[in-house]
């Protein structure tokens, strides 16, 4: 098994292969699920004092914050994987002209 690390910003890096979602930290559920994994001790925090625009989930349970948006992250993994970045109207499954 190859692990896959991706960068997250300001010298963080992260193993994509335990990663389940990436997600935006705006939602009530998402910042319940921050509270709960602060207080459970599973919540690492990689923002570096930054505002939080990514909250990724993992396999082991723990919940990262990172500086950077799940755009960003997402597309940092397609080009480490040899694949074109991913442009919005891809990911969203926009009409293609």
């Amino acid at each position: 098994m190859t692990l896959e690390l991706v960068h997250i910003g300001f010298g963080n890096i992260l193993t994509m292969n335990r990663v389940i979602a990436i997600v935006l930290p705006n939602s009530a559920p998402i910042k319940r699920a921050i509270q709960e994994g602060r207080n459970k001790g599973l919540l690492i925090d990689m923002t570096s004092g930054r505002r939080t625009k990514a909250v990724i989930f993992t396999d082991s349970g723990h919940i990262v914050l990172a500086a950077l948006a799940p755009e960003t992250i997402a597309g940092r993994l397609q080009v480490g994987r040899g694949c074109p970045p991913l442009r919005p109207e891809q990911e969203e499954g926009g009409d293609e002209e």
